[in-house]
């Protein structure tokens, strides 16, 4: 029998029969692992356990801990679900159902239904599940697959969409078939815990013109502890959810006629302004010099970078005179154009250039979610342009960066992932491996503990993401480090070395948080709306005791914005209890009572958000501590 190398993540080899499923190939690893499996990965490619191998590969077995892992889970969970609704509800037509970053949708063609009968759909999807039928996939022509869902018109209207003649279908048993790619979990029987959790409306396609769906929400773990854990999580992240604080502080405000698109208030600004004077500042410390690009290229430069081919359907388009246009998903191609506007020496190396800039990518409608999943952002993009020979320095450099910002500034932990090669990579397998190697010894040099996540770079490039742990233990992925030695060949960058000769730069694209509405989104949970005093929007607020200390108030008020504090005065005719409850509710981060004896003896009483009083200081003593306090960034 002939033999099959696989290659695993830690760089072992493991030897397997030509014709082996995946399923063998983790049980050969392991039982523990195979129990635990749910489908693999094949160069960078997500499979099914059942799938046959039948050459060398990466090979890597997805579990519910890996992010792919929950995405072919809460997949699979999808279909369960329309399953189960199917039963019910015979007439319900089924549009599409993917996994989300927490769990799972379905939008369906139905009657509305209410969540008083969520429990029995819940009920019918136990049956499926306790009777633990496989998940099978079929690939049959088009025309085939146009019979067997004669009844689904949604699908036939996907079906005609698709280029291919031969097409996908995964059954479950032998009661349900949808159209899909996959992979999937082996068996029903896997999908141990679930609810569904609300329903809403959503057009199909995303387009008010047509006709308006119920979308079916839902999670689901491999136990039910799992699940009971994840409900009493959402409970605390419901309090903290930043739609929610957002509204209540006036940071910001979404509006359906820009799906995806932040509006910031002025408090929002306030928070989105420090934290750009922030990087700002260690910009210039760092060697960094700002640019900015356009937001709208023409598809040639697209095309160049390997966007067009590569990322397409989430970029807006437009045309202008004959020409195809896109407005930029990402910076990096424009960042090109600002290298090669001039001849460069070594002596110019290495080229720090960043932007904040403004992006959007196209994402489904049904993924939307206040600031973390968006479709217009910020990104804080950097792009290092450097000798082969300074990679690591500048890599360490970059790590060093991000730990100030997480560890020193924000104390954040956070987990470290080396992401290789994936499956729609662009250029030589010899320059992959040499970038993969170039960022896996930065990280050894550092002696930082990382996880490799193979297949899961971007198509241009290996990467390291940072995985900031919140207050409540989720996991957020910001900052993030990509080595390039693709995109300089493409566009042919160049340096004069010191031979004299004319070199390819390597380009290290760089994040810190990454999205800056996404970075904000997390930073409101992660305080629960109680921001330290830097980024508060509500630093200060003086609260009057009397009418006659009206007049005193807003001088201590001038003073302090004398000095750049961000400070307001409540003087209406209220109990001092009340406006101390609306200033706690409102977060601010000091209250200030004035009285007559305030007045009197030129002071202010001090007492913080959670109701630490301090007592009485002069007004010169206190702006001396809040400016100490911003200055540190506490």
């Amino acid at each position: 029998m002939k033999k099959v190398v696989l290659t695993l993540p830690d760089g072992k080899k493991l030897e397997i029969d030509q014709g082996q499923t995946c399923l063998d190939a983790a049980k050969k690893i392991g039982e523990g692992l195979a129990r635990a499996a749910l489908a693999a990965k094949l160069d960078g490619k997500a499979v099914d356990l059942s799938f046959k191998i039948t050459k060398n590969a990466l090979f890597q077995v997805l579990t519910f801990k890996d992010k792919e892992g929950k995405e072919v889970f809460w997949h699979s969970s999808a279909h369960l679900m329309a399953a189960a609704v199917l039963k019910l509800f015979s007439k319900a037509r089924l549009t599409i159902g993917p996994s989300t970053e927490d769990g799972f949708f379905y939008d369906i063609d139905m009657d509305p239904i209410h969540p008083d009968q969520f429990k029995d759909i819940e009920a019918e999807m136990k049956k499926l599940v306790d009777a633990n039928l496989l998940y099978r996939r079929e690939e049959v022509t088009k025309a085939e697959a146009k019979k067997i869902l004669k009844n689904q018109p949604y699908k036939i209207e996907l079906l005609n969409e698709i280029s291919e003649d031969v097409v996908s279908l995964y059954r479950i048993g032998d009661v349900f078939v949808d159209l899909c790619a996959g992979p999937h979990v082996p068996s029903t029987g896997r999908i141990g815990a679930f609810k569904i959790m609300k329903i809403a409306g959503a057009y199909w396609k995303g387009d008010a013109k047509n006709k308006q769906l119920q979308r079916l929400y839902g999670v689901s773990f491999p136990d039910k502890k799992d699940l009971t854990a994840h409900l009493t999580l959402l409970e605390e992240a419901e309090k903290r959810d930043h739609r929610k604080i957002g509204k209540e502080l006036d940071l910001f405000s979404h509006d359906l006629i820009s799906p995806g698109c932040t509006f910031f208030h002025p408090k929002g600004m306030v928070i989105y302004n420090e934290l750009m004077k922030f990087l700002r500042e260690e910009y210039f410390k760092r060697g960094y010099s700002e640019v900015l690009t356009p937001i709208i290229f023409n598809k040639s430069l697209w095309e160049t970078s390997g966007h067009w081919q590569h990322y397409k359907e989430f970029m807006f388009q437009t045309e202008s005179e004959g020409q195809q246009y896109a407005i930029k998903p990402m910076n990096c191609p424009g960042h090109t154009i600002v290298y090669s506007s001039q001849t460069r020496s070594y002596r110019d190396l290495p080229l720090r250039i960043a932007e904040f800039g403004q992006l959007h990518r196209n994402e489904l409608s049904g993924t939307l979610s206040g600031l973390t999943r968006v479709r217009r952002f910020v990104q804080d993009d950097s792009h290092i342009f450097c000798a082969p020979e300074q990679i690591q320095s500048e890599i360490e450099n970059l790590i060093d960066f991000i730990n100030f910002v997480y560890k020193k500034t924000f104390g954040f932990e956070y987990e470290i992932e080396l992401s290789t090669k994936p499956a729609n990579a662009v250029g030589s397998a010899e320059i992959w491996a040499k970038a993969e190697h170039g960022l896996q010894q930065a990280l050894e040099s550092q002696r930082l503990a990382y996880k490799l996540n193979p297949g899961d770079g971007a198509f241009y490039g290996p990467k390291i993401d940072f995985h900031i742990k919140d207050a409540l233990g989720r996991r957020w992925q910001c900052a993030t480090i990509q080595l390039d030695f693709n995109m300089p060949e493409r566009f042919q960058l160049s340096f004069e070395g010191k031979d004299g000769k004319k070199h390819c730069p390597v380009m290290i694209h760089r994040a810190i948080f990454g999205s800056f509405e996404r970075f904000i989104g997390m930073i409101i949970e992660h305080y629960a709306g109680k921001l330290p005093l830097w980024l508060n929007p509500n630093q200060v607020k003086i609260l009057t005791v009397t009418d006659r200390a009206d007049t005193y108030a807003h001088f201590v008020k001038d003073e302090l914005r004398k000095h750049c504090i961000r400070v307001e005065v409540n003087d209406f005719s209220e109990t001092i209890n009340k406006k101390v409850r609306d200033a706690q509710l409102q977060q601010y981060n000091y209250i200030l009572v004035v009285g007559d004896q305030e007045v009197g003896n030129k002071t202010v009483t001090v007492r913080t958000r959670d109701n630490v009083v301090r007592g009485a200081k002069k007004v010169d003593e206190f702006i001396s501590e809040l400016k100490n306090e911003v200055e540190e960034r506490k």
